[in-house]
């Protein structure tokens, strides 16, 4: 997601005043551009490391200059603030840009967007255009600060767009202060026909995004470590308890479940772990309801001691050949009985796991050591996270489980040519979980995309072993001034007939609306649109093509129907839609001739 706020302040006071300029943004978002316009003149900021940025950001307040720095806020957002002296009756427009990777999560892609202007703006806007090759399952959109009076204004579709008035944004009838202050959310998913995955190539580099469809889940064995220590008396035991009956009802019948409960000692709820039937999980449920916080906090123990109950039962054939071995540990303190240093616990969960089952983890409250956390799942497979102390606590706990609770593939091996890519990311992964999605990147040794072969190893229900061999579109992006985007793409057509391909480019702007009314060329005299009006359908030459009279541009003109194909929603297969065809290139359509738009050499004409 590529993210472009602009800003504009106007000084309307007789004297110099400082602006603020404030936008919270994703904390797994980085700043490519900042950027400010005063008088006419472009000043231009330079990105730092965050370390190095706060000490020059000190020093250049110290010293009287313009700096930003950025700074943690809240759960998932990060401040960026900065402040600039405007002269009397000046202006200041404040330019931020900034992208991030979007995750896949239970099923969709989120862009969130935290809009806090202060006071009603009178030019307010939200503007989206998604571009995604495979087109789109579903397009959502909604704010935490919505009205029923202004839902309707929210447009959802490919192209999204939010521009409430100055007096729609009136919090209430005759009050100053706005209502638009929360989050605006985007939610999307694409389409997944091939059980491949999408390639996508730009610029000599390839992106490849795995997330199979309508693959079987893969039943779990899974063993719930909870903490009843003292630190977790009141709203979170309680808290634990609510998320924990809710899991045991999302359980499916061919998994198998245990509990085990630690603070100075060690309670098992069963000696192994149980299938979850129905009469099994109404009887957890019972057990759960009982839990109460007492003691000390023994991790190591207590996470070696579900190690060895997921080992016994595999050995002694308890569990399911195909399936997976998981522990989830929900703590909210620091190891302070038993042993107690914090690397020699994880140096003796990662030995005694020996690769063999995942581990998660879910740090509860401020006071856990969350890095201690996060270490000790990423060196077995699994990964952690936060649980915020909150009224949500128990919809966060049921939220990280609903991502994780069912695999799909493991031991997901994608492979590539080893002389036809280099500087490769992560490409393999212990599972594939529903809902998710897998990405892999890389460079094309000599940009060549052609016979780019594709190998996906992984184990699942059946044994799965995915090759395939792609050829895939080339693709430039061109952007300019940070915010319009054209893409030119490379189209191999395949004719059917004939063993042969032809190229060509297909030539796409993705956002024309940022571009002027007096914006022109063979393209741009129609990007703001052109009114024509089309009457005297008639058969034409082919039988299944129409002929039609258009009125346009002051011009009576004959035109046919055809079919053509719209790649701007799916790059590799195309979209067949109808299209009135011009003859005579054109003349009475465009403005002039078709030859005043060819030029000799792209690179050496003047424009």
């Amino acid at each position: 997601a590529h993210t472009i706020v602009t800003s504009k302040a106007l000084n309307k006071a007789n004297t110099s005043q400082e602006i603020f300029f404030e936008m919270e943004l994703p904390k797994t978002a980085f700043i490519t551009n900042f950027s400010m316009e005063i008088d006419g003149q472009v000043y231009v900021g330079k990105m730092k490391e965050k370390e190095k940025a706060k000490k020059e950001y000190e020093k250049a307040v110290s010293s009287g200059q313009t700096a930003g720095l950025v700074k943690a806020s809240g759960r998932k957002m990060e401040k960026f603030s900065v402040s600039v002296n405007i002269a009397a009756k000046s202006s200041v427009t404040f330019i931020l840009t900034y992208e991030e990777l979007l995750q896949r999560k239970l099923g969709q892609y989120e862009i969130l967007n935290r809009v806090t202007p202060k006071q009603r703006v009178q030019d307010f806007q939200i503007v989206a255009d998604i571009y995604e090759p495979q087109g789109f399952a579903f397009v959502e959109a909604t704010a935490t600060f919505l009205t029923n009076e202004l839902l309707y204004l929210v447009e959802k579709t490919a192209h999204i767009s939010f521009s409430p008035t100055r007096e729609q944004q009136r919090k209430c009838p005759g009050c100053k202060g706005t209502l638009i202050d929360g989050d605006f959310i985007i939610m999307y998913d694409v389409k997944r026909e091939e059980s491949h995955g999408d390639v996508q190539i730009v610029n000599g580099y390839f992106v490849h995004f795995f997330a199979p469809p309508d693959l079987p889940r893969v039943p779990k064995n899974v063993v719930f470590l909870i903490d009843r220590s003292g630190s977790m008396s009141g709203r979170k035991i309680q808290q634990t308890r609510d998320a924990l009956e809710a899991i045991l009802k999302d359980l499916h019948e061919e998994d198998h479940f245990a509990f085990i409960l630690f603070d100075s000692s060690i309670v098992t709820w069963k000696d192994s772990l149980t299938k979850a039937t129905e009469e099994n999980v109404s009887k957890a449920i019972a057990y759960v309801r009982e839990l109460r916080d007492r003691g000390a906090t023994n991790i190591n123990d207590a996470v070696l001691r579900a190690v060895r109950m997921l080992v016994e039962d595999r050995e002694n054939d308890k569990l399911p050949e195909r399936s997976v071995d998981m522990i989830i540990l929900l703590t909210d303190g620091m190891p302070n009985n038993g042993e107690s240093n914090l690397q020699t616990i994880q140096e003796n969960v990662h030995s005694a796991v020996g690769g063999k089952m995942t581990m998660f983890c879910l740090g509860f409250g401020n006071d856990v050591d969350y890095s201690f956390l996060d270490v000790l799942c990423r060196q077995n497979k699994g990964l952690a996270r936060r649980i915020f102390e909150g009224s949500d606590a128990t919809l966060q706990l049921q939220g990280f489980y609903d991502e994780v609770s069912s695999p799909l593939l493991l031991d997901v091996d994608l492979r590539y040519p080893d002389n036809a890519v280099d500087h490769l990311t992560k490409n393999h992964y212990s599972q594939l979980f529903n809902g998710s999605e897998i990405v892999v990147s890389g460079q094309l040794i000599n940009g060549d995309p052609d016979n780019f072969l594709v190998e996906v190893f992984a184990k699942g229900v059946r044994n799965r072993h995915v090759d395939f061999s792609l050829t895939k579109n080339c693709c430039l992006t061109v952007t300019l001034r940070h915010s319009v985007k054209f893409m030119v793409i490379r189209h191999k057509k395949v004719w059917k007939r004939r063993r042969e391909h032809q190229d060509y480019l297909g030539f796409y702007t993705l956002d024309s609306h940022h571009l002027s009314a007096s914006v022109h060329g063979l393209l741009g005299q129609f990007y703001h649109g052109v009114e024509f009006e089309v009457t005297d359908l008639r058969p034409g030459e082919l039988q299944e093509n129409l002929d039609a009279t258009m009125y346009v541009k002051g011009q009576t003109l004959n035109v046919t129907r055809h079919w053509q194909k719209d790649f701007s929603s799916h790059m590799k297969d195309g979209e067949n839609i109808p299209c009135w065809f011009v003859n005579n290139d054109g003349t009475g359509l465009i403005d002039g001739r078709a030859s005043d738009y060819v030029v000799s050499e792209l690179f050496n004409t003047a424009f």
